[in-house]
Protein backbone atom coordinates (compact mmCIF):
# COMPACT_ATOMS: atom_id res chain seq x y z
CA UNK A 1 0.00 0.00 0.00
CA UNK A 2 1.29 3.38 -0.95
CA UNK A 3 1.57 6.35 1.45
CA UNK A 4 -1.10 8.39 -0.23
CA UNK A 5 -3.53 5.58 0.26
CA UNK A 6 -3.05 5.61 4.12
CA UNK A 7 -6.10 6.17 6.37
CA UNK A 8 -5.79 9.66 7.77
CA UNK A 9 -8.94 9.39 9.92
CA UNK A 10 -6.87 7.94 12.78
CA UNK A 11 -5.04 11.25 13.08
CA UNK A 12 -8.27 13.13 14.02
CA UNK A 13 -8.17 15.01 17.43
CA UNK A 14 -10.70 13.77 20.06
CA UNK A 15 -12.59 16.93 21.13
CA UNK A 16 -14.19 15.23 24.16
CA UNK A 17 -10.78 14.55 25.71
CA UNK A 18 -9.62 18.05 24.91
CA UNK A 19 -12.41 19.66 27.08
CA UNK A 20 -11.84 17.37 30.06
CA UNK A 21 -9.07 19.36 31.84
CA UNK A 22 -11.09 22.60 31.50
CA UNK A 23 -14.12 21.07 33.24
CA UNK A 24 -11.97 19.75 36.05
CA UNK A 25 -10.48 23.17 36.58
CA UNK A 26 -13.95 24.75 36.78
CA UNK A 27 -15.07 22.20 39.33
CA UNK A 28 -11.90 22.83 41.28
CA UNK A 29 -12.49 26.58 41.35
CA UNK A 30 -16.08 26.09 42.47
CA UNK A 31 -14.95 23.89 45.31
CA UNK A 32 -12.31 26.40 46.41
CA UNK A 33 -14.76 29.31 46.32
CA UNK A 34 -17.36 27.31 48.25
CA UNK A 35 -14.86 26.36 50.93
CA UNK A 36 -13.66 29.97 51.28
CA UNK A 37 -17.24 31.21 51.55
CA UNK A 38 -18.00 28.58 54.18
CA UNK A 39 -14.91 29.54 56.16
CA UNK A 40 -15.84 33.25 56.00
CA UNK A 41 -19.39 32.50 57.13
CA UNK A 42 -18.08 30.40 60.02
CA UNK A 43 -15.68 33.18 60.97
CA UNK A 44 -18.36 35.84 60.94
CA UNK A 45 -20.85 33.64 62.79
CA UNK A 46 -18.26 32.74 65.40
CA UNK A 47 -17.32 36.36 65.84
CA UNK A 48 -20.99 37.29 66.24
CA UNK A 49 -21.76 34.44 68.62
CA UNK A 50 -18.66 34.49 70.77
CA UNK A 51 -17.86 38.21 70.92
CA UNK A 52 -18.22 39.30 74.57
CA UNK A 53 -21.04 41.85 75.05
CA UNK A 54 -20.26 45.40 76.13
CA UNK A 55 -20.95 46.14 79.77
CA UNK A 56 -23.00 49.31 80.32
CA UNK A 57 -24.97 51.15 82.99
CA UNK A 58 -28.54 52.30 82.53
CA UNK A 59 -30.02 55.60 83.65
CA UNK A 60 -33.70 56.61 83.65
CA UNK A 61 -35.26 59.55 81.85
CA UNK A 62 -36.86 61.51 84.71
CA UNK A 63 -39.19 64.48 85.06
CA UNK A 64 -37.38 67.15 87.04
CA UNK A 65 -37.50 70.86 87.40
CA UNK A 66 -34.46 72.71 86.02
CA UNK A 67 -33.56 73.79 89.54
CA UNK A 68 -33.38 70.16 90.65
CA UNK A 69 -31.06 69.33 87.79
CA UNK A 70 -28.72 72.14 88.85
CA UNK A 71 -29.01 71.45 92.59
CA UNK A 72 -26.01 71.27 94.89
CA UNK A 73 -27.35 68.13 96.55
CA UNK A 74 -30.48 65.98 96.61
CA UNK A 75 -31.74 63.97 99.57
CA UNK A 76 -34.79 61.90 100.47
CA UNK A 77 -36.89 62.17 103.58
CA UNK A 78 -40.38 62.37 105.04
CA UNK A 79 -42.86 65.08 105.97
CA UNK A 80 -43.00 65.30 109.76
CA UNK A 81 -45.19 67.42 112.04
CA UNK A 82 -42.96 69.18 114.55
CA UNK A 83 -45.89 69.48 116.99
CA UNK A 84 -47.49 66.09 117.41
CA UNK A 85 -49.04 64.43 120.45
CA UNK A 86 -50.54 61.10 121.39
CA UNK A 87 -53.32 62.37 123.68
CA UNK A 88 -53.97 60.09 126.65
CA UNK A 89 -55.86 60.23 129.93
CA UNK A 90 -54.25 60.85 133.30
CA UNK A 91 -56.86 58.61 134.91
CA UNK A 92 -57.97 55.05 134.40
CA UNK A 93 -61.50 54.19 133.39
CA UNK A 94 -63.95 53.18 130.70
CA UNK A 95 -64.27 55.51 127.71
CA UNK A 96 -67.87 56.74 127.51
CA UNK A 97 -67.57 59.70 125.14
CA UNK A 98 -65.44 60.42 122.05
CA UNK A 99 -66.28 63.45 119.92
CA UNK A 100 -63.71 63.27 117.10
CA UNK A 101 -62.62 61.04 114.25
CA UNK A 102 -59.68 61.12 111.85
CA UNK A 103 -59.36 64.42 110.03
CA UNK A 104 -61.33 66.50 112.53
CA UNK A 105 -59.85 69.83 113.57
CA UNK A 106 -59.64 70.54 117.29
CA UNK A 107 -58.95 73.63 119.38
CA UNK A 108 -56.72 73.93 122.41
CA UNK A 109 -58.44 72.70 125.64
CA UNK A 110 -61.38 71.30 123.68
CA UNK A 111 -62.83 68.19 125.35
CA UNK A 112 -62.39 65.39 122.83
CA UNK A 113 -63.14 62.41 125.10
CA UNK A 114 -64.45 61.57 128.56
CA UNK A 115 -64.09 58.62 130.92
CA UNK A 116 -66.75 57.18 133.19
CA UNK A 117 -66.89 59.51 136.24
CA UNK A 118 -69.86 58.54 138.41
CA UNK A 119 -67.65 57.30 141.28
CA UNK A 120 -65.50 60.44 141.19
CA UNK A 121 -68.58 62.67 141.17
CA UNK A 122 -69.78 60.85 144.31
CA UNK A 123 -66.42 61.48 145.96
CA UNK A 124 -66.65 65.15 145.02
CA UNK A 125 -70.14 65.47 146.48
CA UNK A 126 -68.97 63.80 149.69
CA UNK A 127 -65.99 66.15 149.93
CA UNK A 128 -68.19 69.22 149.43
CA UNK A 129 -70.66 67.99 152.08
CA UNK A 130 -67.82 67.42 154.53
CA UNK A 131 -66.56 70.95 153.83
CA UNK A 132 -69.98 72.42 154.67
CA UNK A 133 -70.06 70.39 157.90
CA UNK A 134 -66.66 71.69 158.94
CA UNK A 135 -67.66 75.24 158.09
CA UNK A 136 -70.75 74.85 160.32
CA UNK A 137 -68.60 73.56 163.20
CA UNK A 138 -66.23 76.46 162.64
CA UNK A 139 -69.05 78.92 163.33
CA UNK A 140 -69.89 77.21 166.63
CA UNK A 141 -66.25 76.83 167.65
CA UNK A 142 -65.54 80.48 166.89
CA UNK A 143 -68.48 81.69 168.99
CA UNK A 144 -67.47 79.42 171.88
CA UNK A 145 -63.91 80.66 171.72
CA UNK A 146 -64.99 84.31 171.70
CA UNK A 147 -67.34 83.68 174.64
CA UNK A 148 -64.57 82.05 176.66
CA UNK A 149 -62.27 84.97 175.96
CA UNK A 150 -64.92 87.36 177.32
CA UNK A 151 -65.54 85.26 180.43
CA UNK A 152 -61.83 84.87 181.05
CA UNK A 153 -61.38 88.63 180.78
CA UNK A 154 -64.14 89.06 183.43
CA UNK A 155 -62.47 86.40 185.60
CA UNK A 156 -65.58 84.26 185.22
CA UNK A 157 -63.83 81.40 183.45
CA UNK A 158 -60.68 79.40 184.04
CA UNK A 159 -57.65 79.38 181.78
CA UNK A 160 -58.21 75.72 180.96
CA UNK A 161 -61.65 76.44 179.53
CA UNK A 162 -60.22 79.20 177.34
CA UNK A 163 -57.42 76.93 176.10
CA UNK A 164 -59.86 74.14 175.29
CA UNK A 165 -62.12 76.50 173.31
CA UNK A 166 -59.15 77.90 171.39
CA UNK A 167 -57.84 74.40 170.57
CA UNK A 168 -61.27 73.34 169.31
CA UNK A 169 -61.49 76.44 167.17
CA UNK A 170 -58.01 75.81 165.65
CA UNK A 171 -58.89 72.13 165.10
CA UNK A 172 -62.02 73.06 163.17
CA UNK A 173 -60.04 75.54 161.03
CA UNK A 174 -57.57 72.79 160.13
CA UNK A 175 -60.43 70.42 159.33
CA UNK A 176 -61.82 73.01 156.96
CA UNK A 177 -58.47 73.17 155.12
CA UNK A 178 -58.44 69.37 154.87
CA UNK A 179 -62.00 69.39 153.52
CA UNK A 180 -61.07 72.02 150.96
CA UNK A 181 -58.09 69.90 149.86
CA UNK A 182 -60.39 66.87 149.53
CA UNK A 183 -62.76 68.87 147.35
CA UNK A 184 -59.87 70.07 145.20
CA UNK A 185 -58.51 66.51 144.86
CA UNK A 186 -61.92 65.25 143.78
CA UNK A 187 -62.21 68.07 141.26
CA UNK A 188 -58.75 67.19 139.85
CA UNK A 189 -59.74 63.53 139.62
CA UNK A 190 -62.92 64.56 137.83
CA UNK A 191 -60.93 66.75 135.42
CA UNK A 192 -58.61 63.81 134.73
CA UNK A 193 -61.57 61.96 133.25
CA UNK A 194 -61.80 64.73 130.62
CA UNK A 195 -59.35 64.37 127.75
CA UNK A 196 -58.57 67.76 126.21
CA UNK A 197 -56.63 68.82 123.13
CA UNK A 198 -53.21 70.23 124.13
CA UNK A 199 -53.06 72.58 121.12
CA UNK A 200 -54.86 73.52 117.94
CA UNK A 201 -54.45 70.70 115.46
CA UNK A 202 -55.92 67.92 113.35
CA UNK A 203 -56.74 64.39 114.45
CA UNK A 204 -54.46 61.93 112.63
CA UNK A 205 -55.50 58.63 114.22
CA UNK A 206 -58.21 57.38 116.57
CA UNK A 207 -56.70 54.75 118.84
CA UNK A 208 -59.59 53.88 121.17
CA UNK A 209 -63.34 53.45 120.93
CA UNK A 210 -66.20 54.05 123.33
CA UNK A 211 -66.46 51.20 125.82
CA UNK A 212 -62.75 50.41 125.97
CA UNK A 213 -60.64 50.77 129.10
CA UNK A 214 -58.19 53.66 129.00
CA UNK A 215 -55.14 53.83 131.27
CA UNK A 216 -52.21 56.30 131.41
CA UNK A 217 -49.59 53.63 130.73
CA UNK A 218 -51.85 50.96 129.20
CA UNK A 219 -50.91 48.54 131.93
CA UNK A 220 -53.67 46.06 131.14
CA UNK A 221 -53.68 43.67 128.23
CA UNK A 222 -56.87 45.18 126.81
CA UNK A 223 -56.38 48.79 127.89
CA UNK A 224 -55.40 51.66 125.62
CA UNK A 225 -53.03 54.50 126.42
CA UNK A 226 -53.48 57.12 123.71
CA UNK A 227 -57.05 57.91 122.71
CA UNK A 228 -56.19 59.99 119.63
CA UNK A 229 -53.07 61.33 117.93
CA UNK A 230 -53.18 64.94 116.80
CA UNK A 231 -50.72 67.13 114.91
CA UNK A 232 -50.31 70.81 114.27
CA UNK A 233 -50.55 70.94 110.48
CA UNK A 234 -48.89 74.35 110.42
CA UNK A 235 -45.66 72.85 111.77
CA UNK A 236 -44.92 70.45 108.90
CA UNK A 237 -41.28 70.10 107.86
CA UNK A 238 -39.30 67.64 105.77
CA UNK A 239 -36.71 65.65 107.68
CA UNK A 240 -34.01 64.37 105.31
CA UNK A 241 -30.89 62.30 105.98
CA UNK A 242 -27.78 63.79 104.37
CA UNK A 243 -24.50 61.90 104.14
CA UNK A 244 -21.75 63.10 106.45
CA UNK A 245 -19.49 63.64 103.44
CA UNK A 246 -21.94 66.14 101.91
CA UNK A 247 -23.08 68.05 104.98
CA UNK A 248 -20.45 70.75 104.45
CA UNK A 249 -22.28 71.79 101.28
CA UNK A 250 -25.31 72.87 103.30
CA UNK A 251 -25.96 75.76 105.62
CA UNK A 252 -29.03 77.04 107.53
CA UNK A 253 -31.33 79.21 105.45
CA UNK A 254 -30.27 77.66 102.12
CA UNK A 255 -33.09 77.61 99.55
CA UNK A 256 -34.59 74.22 98.72
CA UNK A 257 -37.15 72.72 96.40
CA UNK A 258 -39.40 69.98 97.75
CA UNK A 259 -41.21 67.38 95.67
CA UNK A 260 -43.54 64.75 97.09
CA UNK A 261 -43.76 61.25 95.67
CA UNK A 262 -47.55 61.57 95.83
CA UNK A 263 -47.55 64.67 93.57
CA UNK A 264 -44.43 64.46 91.37
CA UNK A 265 -45.50 67.40 89.18
CA UNK A 266 -45.91 69.79 92.13
CA UNK A 267 -42.94 71.71 93.57
CA UNK A 268 -42.87 73.42 96.97
CA UNK A 269 -40.32 76.04 97.91
CA UNK A 270 -38.54 75.88 101.25
CA UNK A 271 -35.31 76.46 103.09
CA UNK A 272 -33.12 74.73 105.65
CA UNK A 273 -34.56 75.36 109.11
CA UNK A 274 -32.04 73.35 111.10
CA UNK A 275 -29.07 71.04 110.72
CA UNK A 276 -29.30 68.76 113.74
CA UNK A 277 -25.90 68.86 115.49
CA UNK A 278 -25.40 65.13 115.75
CA UNK A 279 -24.86 62.22 113.36
CA UNK A 280 -26.42 58.79 113.07
CA UNK A 281 -23.47 56.44 113.41
CA UNK A 282 -25.35 53.47 111.96
CA UNK A 283 -26.19 55.31 108.71
CA UNK A 284 -23.37 57.89 108.68
CA UNK A 285 -25.91 60.64 108.05
CA UNK A 286 -26.93 63.95 109.59
CA UNK A 287 -30.58 64.95 109.96
CA UNK A 288 -31.55 68.14 108.13
CA UNK A 289 -34.93 69.80 108.72
CA UNK A 290 -36.42 71.74 105.81
CA UNK A 291 -39.35 74.08 106.34
CA UNK A 292 -41.98 74.89 103.71
CA UNK A 293 -42.34 78.48 102.57
CA UNK A 294 -45.91 77.63 101.63
CA UNK A 295 -47.93 74.48 101.08
CA UNK A 296 -51.49 73.30 100.65
CA UNK A 297 -53.79 70.82 102.34
CA UNK A 298 -52.51 67.97 100.15
CA UNK A 299 -49.25 67.87 102.12
CA UNK A 300 -49.71 65.31 104.89
CA UNK A 301 -47.46 63.96 107.66
CA UNK A 302 -45.32 60.90 106.83
CA UNK A 303 -45.41 61.50 103.05
CA UNK A 304 -42.22 60.62 101.19
CA UNK A 305 -40.38 63.69 99.94
CA UNK A 306 -37.33 64.58 97.90
CA UNK A 307 -35.39 67.76 98.67
CA UNK A 308 -33.12 69.55 96.21
CA UNK A 309 -30.74 71.93 97.93
CA UNK A 310 -30.29 74.84 95.51
CA UNK A 311 -27.15 76.81 94.80
CA UNK A 312 -29.00 80.10 95.20
CA UNK A 313 -29.28 81.42 91.62
CA UNK A 314 -32.69 79.93 90.83
CA UNK A 315 -35.83 82.02 90.64
CA UNK A 316 -37.76 80.92 93.71
CA UNK A 317 -40.80 83.06 92.98
CA UNK A 318 -41.66 81.47 89.61
CA UNK A 319 -39.91 78.09 89.27
CA UNK A 320 -39.87 76.54 85.81
CA UNK A 321 -42.16 73.55 85.18
CA UNK A 322 -40.69 70.04 85.21
CA UNK A 323 -39.02 68.75 82.04
CA UNK A 324 -37.77 65.35 80.88
CA UNK A 325 -34.04 65.05 81.57
CA UNK A 326 -31.26 62.56 80.91
CA UNK A 327 -27.53 62.86 81.65
CA UNK A 328 -25.57 64.48 78.82
CA UNK A 329 -23.38 61.38 78.64
CA UNK A 330 -26.39 59.33 77.53
CA UNK A 331 -26.70 61.34 74.26
CA UNK A 332 -24.49 60.64 71.23
CA UNK A 333 -24.13 61.96 67.67
CA UNK A 334 -24.75 59.47 64.89
CA UNK A 335 -24.77 60.67 61.26
CA UNK A 336 -25.39 64.21 62.44
CA UNK A 337 -28.41 63.23 64.58
CA UNK A 338 -28.80 63.15 68.37
CA UNK A 339 -29.57 59.66 69.61
CA UNK A 340 -29.83 57.68 72.81
CA UNK A 341 -29.69 53.92 73.20
CA UNK A 342 -32.23 51.66 74.85
CA UNK A 343 -31.62 47.96 75.54
CA UNK A 344 -33.89 45.47 73.77
CA UNK A 345 -33.21 41.72 74.03
CA UNK A 346 -29.65 42.39 75.23
CA UNK A 347 -28.87 44.59 72.22
CA UNK A 348 -28.50 48.34 71.88
CA UNK A 349 -31.42 50.00 70.13
CA UNK A 350 -30.80 53.44 68.66
CA UNK A 351 -33.49 56.04 69.40
CA UNK A 352 -33.43 59.47 67.71
CA UNK A 353 -34.25 62.32 70.08
CA UNK A 354 -34.74 66.09 69.95
CA UNK A 355 -32.78 67.98 72.61
CA UNK A 356 -33.57 71.15 74.51
CA UNK A 357 -31.64 73.20 77.03
CA UNK A 358 -28.86 71.85 79.17
CA UNK A 359 -28.94 72.16 82.96
CA UNK A 360 -25.65 71.26 84.57
CA UNK A 361 -24.93 67.63 83.76
CA UNK A 362 -28.39 67.06 82.29
CA UNK A 363 -30.05 67.83 78.98
CA UNK A 364 -33.73 68.24 78.16
CA UNK A 365 -35.39 65.63 75.92
CA UNK A 366 -38.17 67.29 73.95
CA UNK A 367 -39.27 64.16 72.08
CA UNK A 368 -38.22 60.57 71.49
CA UNK A 369 -38.39 59.27 75.09
CA UNK A 370 -40.98 58.84 77.79
CA UNK A 371 -40.58 59.33 81.51
CA UNK A 372 -39.07 56.31 83.25
CA UNK A 373 -37.49 54.74 80.14
CA UNK A 374 -34.01 53.36 80.77
CA UNK A 375 -31.19 54.44 78.43
CA UNK A 376 -27.49 53.62 78.30
CA UNK A 377 -25.36 56.06 80.27
CA UNK A 378 -21.90 57.23 79.16
CA UNK A 379 -22.31 56.24 75.50
CA UNK A 380 -19.03 55.59 73.63
CA UNK A 381 -18.21 55.20 69.92
CA UNK A 382 -18.22 51.42 70.35
CA UNK A 383 -21.92 51.45 71.15
CA UNK A 384 -23.91 51.23 67.93
CA UNK A 385 -27.30 50.00 66.90
CA UNK A 386 -27.54 46.22 67.41
CA UNK A 387 -24.34 45.73 69.42
CA UNK A 388 -24.59 43.13 72.19
CA UNK A 389 -25.05 44.65 75.65
CA UNK A 390 -24.57 43.42 79.19
CA UNK A 391 -26.13 45.54 81.97
CA UNK A 392 -24.01 46.13 85.05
Amino acid sequence: MTDHDADLSSLKIDESNRNLPSKKRKRHYIWVISILAFVIILFLAGRFLFTSPMEVKLTPATMQSPSQADAVLTASGYVVAQRKAAVASKGTGRLVYLSVVEGDKVLKDQIIARLEDSDIRAQLDEAKANLKLQEAEQDLAEKTYNRQKTLFAERASAQADLDAAEAQYRRVQASIEVAKAQVEAAQVALENTRIRAPFDGTVLTKNADVGEIVAPLAGGANSKAAVVTIADMSSLQVEADVSESNIEKLQPGMDCEISLDAYPDQRYQGNIAKIVPTADRSKATVLVKVTFKNYDSRVLPEMSARVSFLSGNQNQESPEPPVLLVPQGAVAKRNGNDVVYRVRENKAEEVPVILGKTFGAYVVIKSGLNEGEQVIDNVTDKITDGVKIKIK
